[in-house]
């Protein structure tokens, strides 16, 4: 005789899996909507540091906030997309209420917008791979350490590219010090943070001479 017997557990366990995913989009969709209205909301209000660290730090958190709560790669990628996405379509129409229909509302230009998107979307996918417990997780966290701190670099030095005055030092710091803080709750032993941290500082190192060899003209290279 056959055995037909269903193990319920299983299936509870399914549906709950099913059920996280489900509320990991909502999530994703509504948290993207919530930072873009947010944003366009308050850009040109209150002191300038306010909106330096509005954008595109906090579009970062979410990306890596979404990305490393994802159930699995596939799903990190789509919700990463789908937090950006709306966060673009959130700020685009705040920006139309206020009679501004520019498409550079997230990245302060046309070339800014896509480099934002697709480094967002890169460090939603480097948040998840974070959760692995070798050293593939340990160089994911130094990526994603390197590039908060080289952005940190690049708009606190003046002369280049993204350089602005006011950044320095509060924004800066502060920002500097997350970054840090954000590597070493990425990963879970003495070891693993002291590796993404030495990887952190040669990423942005070699990103800081490479940039300032550019700035400099050593690197002929046109944007």
């Amino acid at each position: 005789m056959n055995d037909t017997s269903i193990d319920y557990a299983d299936l509870a366990e399914y549906d709950r899996r099913q059920r996280g995913i489900e509320r990991h989009l909502l999530s994703a969709f509504f948290g993207g909507l919530a930072v873009g209205l947010v944003g366009m909301l308050l850009a040109g209000k209150g002191p300038a540091w306010v909106g330096q660290i509005y954008d595109p730090y906090v579009y970062l958190g979410l990306s890596l906030a979404v990305g490393a709560t994802a159930s699995g790669f596939g799903w990190a990628l789509l919700t990463t997309f789908l937090a950006v996405a709306s966060t673009l379509v959130a700020a685009m129409g705040a920006g139309a209420l206020k009679g501004d229909m520019a498409f550079e509302v997230v990245g302060g230009s046309a070339a800014g917008l896509n480099w934002t998107l697709a480094l967002l979307v890169a460090l939603g996918l480097l948040a998840f791979a974070t959760r692995r417990e070798d050293v593939w997780g340990d160089l994911a966290a130094g990526a994603v350490g390197a590039a908060l701190l080289a952005d940190v670099v690049d708009r606190a030095t003046p002369g280049f590219i993204d350089s602005e005055r006011s950044f320095w030092p509060v924004p800066a710091l502060l920002i500097g010090s997350l970054s840090v803080g954000l590597v070493l709750m990425l990963r879970r032993n003495a070891w693993g943070r002291v590796r993404a941290l030495t990887l952190s500082a040669v990423f942005s190192g070699v990103f800081t001479v490479f940039l300032a060899a550019f700035v400099s003209g050593w690197i002929p290279l046109t944007v």
